[in-house]
């Protein structure tokens, strides 16, 4: 399940240490003169399974982050007592910024976790070119909602196993078979702590819908004569 972009390019380029290809100005606040496209990315999952942090470790910007306590009405239908424990939750979007070799930006939006905020879930998806699923592998069963979400929008999609301490672990063909997952959809373990984990964990998205883009399947059949 281990990623295979530790050799690419784009990894190297942004790997933590090295000099920052993604911006000029200062802070990182302005695009590089080489960049040459950007892709609206979604970053979904269920509550806690931490699409706020992943964000934050990447983004080359200051991130917005809509994160709120919870409410005593609110934890009884968000279950802050579950495998995360979290205590707060976003209440509308985290977006962040992340360039990959200077030339290809990404713009993150995370979305609430919660069946409740579908309405705007979906409003935040238009446009977007693909999306990275958040997994926690102590409950797999809070991912089905946003995996489903994304099929009914037709969304490409990688899974990111998020590691927490003491999750169990899963082969791949186990997550796979739990998941429902199809063969081409990437699978990789990722901590969204850790910068240059969480930036693979995206590259295996771009990769993905590169392929998904430039596949023979995607093309249009000859005219039969």
């Amino acid at each position: 399940m281990a990623s295979k972009a530790a050799s690419d390019p784009a990894v190297a380029a942004a790997r933590p240490g090295s000099a920052p290809a993604s911006a000029s100005g200062a802070g990182g606040k302005y695009l590089a003169d080489g960049v040459a496209g950007a892709a609206k990315i979604m970053v979904v999952g269920p509550l806690g399974v931490g699409k706020t942090t992943l964000i934050g470790t990447v983004s080359e910007i200051a991130p917005l982050s809509t994160e709120a306590v919870m409410t005593q009405a609110g934890a009884r239908v968000d279950h802050p007592a579950g495998p995360s424990g979290k205590r707060t939750t976003t209440v509308a979007l985290d977006f962040g910024r992340m360039t990959l070799d200077g030339e290809l930006v990404l713009y993150l939006f995370g979305t609430p976790g919660q069946q409740r905020f579908l309405p705007a879930w979906r409003d935040l998806a238009r446009g977007a070119l693909g999306a990275l699923a958040l997994v926690d592998a102590r409950d797999l069963g809070a991912s089905f909602d946003a995996l489903g979400h994304l099929e009914d929008l037709d969304l490409p999609f990688a899974v990111a196993v998020n590691v927490f301490p003491g999750s169990p672990h899963h082969s791949e063909e186990q997550l796979r078979a739990s998941l429902d997952l199809l063969p081409d959809t990437p699978l990789v373990a990722c901590d969204a702590r850790d910068e240059r984990s969480s930036v693979e964990a995206l590259i295996a998205l771009v990769r993905h819908l590169i392929r998904t883009v430039t596949s023979p399947t995607t093309a249009t059949a000859p005219e039969p004569r």
